[in-house]
């Protein structure tokens, strides 16, 4: 489970044994009631915060995927943050019901970090990669370089990012998460060769999204 549900894990289990001890001492139908929805709270929280073991034996060249989620955009646009130039995209949308920790797609060091204030637009509209709240991460590995975007969304509303300008990081490594539904773009050099479609799955750490050929 990802430390980012532990607080609200804690507030539900506590609430539901107080309610739990008020049934058994003989409360009535709104205790009993409140006692379900606390235990279905701490079910609920530790199912969204789960956390599962992910690797990948793919070659270094190949970028992996940020997000569990579908592939909802394919399509080459102008980066203007850290690329400054044309590049292609790819965007992940998230469902409430995807695992919400994000990994790194490339091991780097992160040479451009910004945090931008936003709206809350649904996370599958196109507006929402550059009017919602989000962090905009550039990572480099010699030749290689990539930028990624953690966007909130709707339901969405804050955005968890361990990373800084400086950091040095693995792929596949836990970067943070966004709770609940969301999406996370990835910005791509041109020469990169695409390895997924429009409208497949994917999966952190594990799913193959393009490769360097450098």
């Amino acid at each position: 489970m990802h430390r980012e549900g532990y607080a609200a894990l804690f507030a539900f289990l506590v609430c539901a044994i107080i309610f739990t001890y008020g049934v058994w001492i003989g409360g009535g139908v709104i205790v009993q009631i409140l006692t379900g929805i606390f235990w279905f709270l701490v079910l609920f929280t530790i199912y969204f915060f789960r956390d599962p073991e992910r690797t990948s034996q793919a070659p270094e060249n190949n970028i992996i995927s940020p997000a569990d989620g579908k592939v909802i955009e394919l399509f080459e646009t102008e980066e203007s943050d850290f690329f400054k130039t044309r590049v292609k995209k790819v965007g992940i949308f998230m469902s409430p019901a995807d695992v919400h920790v994000n990994r790194a797609p490339i091991a780097g060091q992160v040479t451009y970090f910004r945090y931008q204030k936003g709206r809350f637009l649904r996370a599958n509209l196109a507006d929402a990669a550059t009017e919602n709240e989000q962090t905009i991460i550039g990572l480099e590995d010699g030749q290689r370089k990539l930028l990624f975007k953690q966007i909130a969304g709707f339901v969405a509303r804050r955005v968890c990012c361990d990373l800084r300008e400086g950091h040095k990081i693995v792929r596949g490594e836990r970067i943070g998460m966004i709770k609940f539904g969301s999406r996370v773009d990835l910005y791509l050099p041109m020469d990169v060769e695409l390895k997924v479609q429009l409208n497949e799955r994917v999966r952190a750490g594990e799913s193959i999204i393009g490769e360097f050929h450098l």
